[in-house]
């Protein structure tokens, strides 16, 4: 063995992995599919030509990230067969309908219109043209519904009976579909793709500003992307502290991995920053604020917090993981709020479009979204080891009697091709993103700046806001 783990870790560590690489994809595509039907809305209501260049300036982004979104997720439908045999034939009858409801509604629709969306436009007239776009962003939708419903029934399973040969069967489909952590991870999620996408139009938006302030098609980018973060920001942060309570509710475990909490204490503090020790269960280094986690969780001063020891090492996440990844994705949300508030406050005084340091720091979070998708991802799953079930089934024993070698070699191929597929499709939406719309116009009426050689980050954010635009 190259790498010299066993085969459940190699496992794990591969699903991790491509699971990591395909939540990039839905999370933009879902958002985008969404901003496309507005933009088209727009275009029919007003007529504006900017609208109609933007959305086919995104149209092209879209179809790449669907495309590579839709490569990704069938490789971790392969794993389920291979790696996680146990887990296929004991959740089966009700993780696969699930699975196969999302084919039927959700890719038929997204499959069925694409090509209408993307090429269709002077066959079918605006009104089918548009209604095209607003399936597939349908489709976008009731895939999250779908693969979101599978995921919480895992995390809170509900609705289900144990049959003869020891499989989990539907017994009330209502209550497998709709179980108890759904609704919630189900709003958080759409909101983290809404919220993605915002940053990613707002960072092309804010780039092609800091190369002309007057590019009109920048300015509408910007501005959307702007009024996204601004409202949805604080939403998010809500839905978020809802979903914790519901987390706290039926996994009080991974809340206490979460917050950092090993002893079980009444008046229990906010853990801003320590260093959890797993194996001594303790956490060093400890930067609190006194009660305030029992406040936020329990709504009392002095409500009781359970802590990690409350269960058996067994059956505890580990904290050293989930600890971190829960900061991360606060950080990155209160960080998007921030811009959010920043980009109103400039809204109100007129400099929107003519503050280079506030489009400086929108490029700079133009990642943003990933990263707190990744880190709330790490946080749920994570957080729910050692389960695959919770409850119900462990990670340990849903895998495949499989040899280490044969799970490595497989995690090897998909590490070498996966950076080499998509980051070239990574490389090629980068190129599209840097290109202006086309027919683009300044605000003042005049032709705007033609493309600059592409010079990285550094060059882009050193230049001149307000150089003048020169003729084509």
């Amino acid at each position: 063995m190259l790498l010299g783990y066993e085969a459940i870790d190699l496992a794990r560590f591969q699903f991790a992995f491509t699971v990591a690489f395909h939540i990039i994809f839905p999370s933009f595509s879902i958002g985008l599919a969404s901003y496309l039907a507005v933009l088209e809305a727009l275009d029919l209501k007003t007529g504006n030509p900017v609208y109609r260049r933007l959305f086919d300036y995104w149209k092209k982004i879209f179809a790449v990230a669907f495309g590579m979104g839709v490569v990704s997720g069938l490789v971790m439908s392969y794993q389920f067969g291979t790696n996680w045999s146990v887990f296929s034939d004991r959740a089966g009858p009700i993780v696969g309908p699930l699975m196969g409801y999302e084919v039927l509604s959700a890719f038929f629709l997204e499959a069925g219109f694409l090509g209408v969306m993307l090429f269709g436009r002077d066959k079918v007239g605006p009104g089918l043209h548009f209604f095209a776009t607003l399936m597939v962003a349908a489709g976008t939708l009731f895939s999250a519904f779908w693969i979101l419903s599978v995921n919480s029934w895992m995390q809170t399973p509900a609705g289900y009976a144990l049959n003869e040969a020891g499989q989990y069967v539907p017994a009330d489909w209502w209550a497998v579909v709709f179980n108890p952590s759904f609704p919630y991870r189900l709003v958080h999620m759409v909101l983290a793709a809404y919220l993605t996408t915002a940053f990613v139009v707002g960072a092309v938006g804010a780039w092609h500003l800091l190369r002309d302030r007057r590019d009109r098609a920048a300015q509408v980018m910007f501005s959307m992307a702007m009024w996204m973060a601004l409202i949805v920001s604080p939403l998010q942060i809500v839905a978020g502290d809802q979903h914790g309570l519901n987390t706290l509710a039926h996994q009080p475990e991974k809340i206490a991995a979460m917050e950092g909490h090993y002893e079980t204490r009444s008046g229990a503090p906010l853990v801003l920053f320590g260093i959890p020790d797993d194996e001594n269960a303790r956490i060093d280094h400890v930067i609190e604020i006194p009660h305030l986690g029992s406040l936020i969780l329990t709504h009392s001063w002095d409500g009781e917090v359970k802590g990690l020891k409350a269960w058996p090492a067994e059956d505890r996440p580990p904290a050293e993981i989930v600890f971190w990844s829960f900061r991360v994705m606060v950080a990155v949300g209160f960080a998007m709020l921030a811009i959010g508030l920043w980009s109103g406050l400039g809204r109100l005084r007129g400099w929107l479009h003519e503050a280079p340091w506030l489009h400086r720091a929108a490029v700079a979070m133009g990642p943003s979204g990933f990263v707190a998708v990744l880190a709330g991802w790490i946080t749920t799953e994570v957080g729910r080891q050692p389960w695959v079930i919770h409850g119900l089934l462990r990670t340990a024993d849903a895998a495949s009697p499989l040899d280490a070698p044969a799970v490595e070699a497989s995690l090897i191929a998909f590490i070498v091709v996966y950076f080499a597929v998509f980051g070239a499709g990574t490389f090629y939406i980068l190129r599209l993103m840097n290109k202006r719309p086309e027919g683009g116009e300044s605000a003042d009426g005049g032709a705007g700046e033609g493309p600059i050689r592409t010079g990285g980050v550094a060059q882009a954010l050193s230049l001149d806001a307000g150089r003048a635009t020169t003729a084509k």
